[in-house]
């Protein structure tokens, strides 16, 4: 289930969010390369990676559809970011700058980890 990279993890949550905000399954690459302020040539190279590696489908129109399995890493990782966003606003940090450190923390806890925080000071 782990994707290598953690831009492949940033890529993935990304559409998952789109997808949420909009209330609809119609993401494109270009969706992405605006929400990232990154060039659509480097999301579409990005987004073929994942295709290949089995995380995404590509529609007739081009949108893009996670698969079980990146849905699954979308989901983990969107959580994680959610609760340690959650965690670090609580603590006192700044809103832009708790959801920066989210996204960067967001990758690199254990599960273990994770679960314990979840435990812990969420009681979850």
């Amino acid at each position: 289930m782990p994707v290598t990279h953690e831009s492949a993890e940033d890529y993935l949550e990304r559409i998952l969010i789109l997808q949420e905000e909009r209330g609809d399954k119609e993401v494109r690459a270009v969706d992405i390369a605006k929400s990232f302020s990154y060039s659509k040539p480097s999301v579409s190279i990005a987004m073929k990676k994942l295709e290949q590696g089995g995380f995404v489908e590509l529609g007739p129109k081009q949108q893009l559809y996670l698969t079980p399995k990146g849905l699954e890493i979308a989901e983990k990782m969107y959580e994680r970011h959610k609760i340690l966003s959650q965690i670090f606003i609580k603590l006192g940090v700044d809103e832009k700058v708790a959801l920066r450190d989210a996204c960067k923390v967001e990758h690199d806890l254990s599960e273990e980890t994770f679960e314990a925080i979840k435990k812990n000071v969420l009681n979850k």
